[in-house]
């Protein structure tokens, strides 16, 4: 398939589209919808024949055979991954959001500190306040060659003990770090050192971009898997995240227990969709489809970077990974209001807010690069021209 082919989803109740002009005031019939983490590429054809089988069998209703759904996430876990995942430490969840919101409730308590490293996925932020557990933010640092790191040592002085879990994002929403094997031990370190849970939450795992390798953390560092949670799904680099269908993995048997017991109150049960979509995603014919996939994802990059580079006062911080790009419009010297303005009405670009991200997102906006590459060039020459005066 190409991914060239313009899908026009306008008008289908897809939330990317239908909604740009509700939330950002873009309008819908000539706006850009960059915002939201989902893909305008059509399903692929592994995906669109599970759909038919479905549709073919006209049998929706109860179902059994999930061993094949586990064995499907075990081959590719270890396949992409080498990652060696135990069958007894998964449980299917209703999508990663709602995953780490069963986590949070099933691990902590009310009132608690969960750290973050800021800027970062809104929805952890989401999650922990909904819950009724209080953010604590750790702000990444950006190094000489622009990319984030975690500083631990200006950490250490910014714990007020009450942290019980830190949250990770691996890789890195929305600036698409991929974490060195050297970075997760010291964050393993540094839960040890505190006594903290982490959750490692790998949802973009399979979108990296050549020279880069997603290491999971209890392979990265096995020595914290007694306090390890990791969320994963085929939703992101597969776009099938309306099937709704995640994975919560624990290694530790009686760190699973603590969970286990709070699930099973739920009485949650995968749905059909999720499961025979994941299974025809987690499979080889899936693995050459994203191995066709990543490198059109590196050419977007690298044209809207270039793109958005030569634009003064504007810088798109380095990608290693995932389809969102994080750009910094500090340079303009224009307040938020100002920049966001020109993006959205000027550029008429619907971009996520890197505020709503959490310190250190002030000056930045979220765009989406998983989309035809005529939207990429298109968001590039309109972002030019809305900026035009500072050349």
């Amino acid at each position: 398939m190409s991914f060239d082919q313009k899908i026009d989803r306008r008008g289908t109740d897809c939330s990317k589209w239908d909604m740009m002009e509700p939330l950002f005031g873009v309008p819908a019939e000539d706006g850009l919808a960059m915002w939201v983490a989902d893909m305008d590429f059509k399903a692929p054809p592994f995906i669109q024949d599970a759909m038919k089988g479905l549709l073919d069998t006209g049998d929706y209703g109860y179902f059994c055979g999930l061993e094949k759904f586990t064995q499907a996430i075990q081959w590719w876990m270890k396949e992409r991954h080498q990652w060696d995942v135990d069958p007894e430490a998964m449980f299917t969840t209703y999508g990663l959001g709602n995953g780490i919101a069963i986590t949070l409730q099933a691990l902590t308590e009310p009132g608690d500190e969960i750290i973050t490293f800021t800027p970062v996925y809104h929805e952890f932020a989401n999650k922990i306040g909904k819950t009724g557990r209080v953010v604590k933010e750790l702000p990444l640092v950006t190094d000489e060659t622009g990319l984030y790191r975690m500083d631990f040592e200006r950490y250490e002085t910014m714990l007020s003990g009450r942290e019980k879990l830190v949250m990770l994002c691996s890789p890195h929403n929305p600036a698409g770090r991929v974490w060195t094997t050297a970075e997760l031990k010291e964050l393993a370190a540094f839960c040890i050192k505190h006594d903290l849970l982490l959750i490692s939450d790998e949802i973009h795992m399979d979108l990296t971009y050549s020279g880069q390798q997603h290491i999971p953390m209890p392979v990265a560092a096995p020595e914290v898997v007694d306090r390890l949670v990791i969320t994963t799904s085929a939703s992101k680099s597969f776009n099938i995240a309306g099937s709704r269908t995640g994975t919560v993995s624990i290694p530790c048997p009686k760190l699973r227990a603590r969970f286990e017991a709070f699930f099973r109150g739920l009485d949650m049960q995968p749905n059909l969709m999720g499961v025979r979509l994941t299974q025809a995603a987690y499979s080889p014919a899936g693995a050459a489809w994203l191995d066709t996939l990543k490198p059109y994802l590196e050419q977007n990059y690298q044209l809207f970077k270039d793109g958005i580079d030569a634009i003064p006062g504007l810088g798109a911080m380095p990608m290693q990974g995932t389809y969102l790009a994080w750009v910094d419009f500090a340079g303009t010297g224009m307040d938020r209001s100002e920049f966001s303005s020109r993006v959205a009405e000027k550029a008429r670009i619907a971009a996520t807010p890197g505020h709503t991200l959490g310190t250190g997102g002030e000056t930045f906006l979220r765009f989406n690069l998983g989309t035809q590459r005529a939207n990429v060039e298109e968001a590039v020459s309109r972002l030019q021209a809305a900026f035009a005066d500072l050349q």
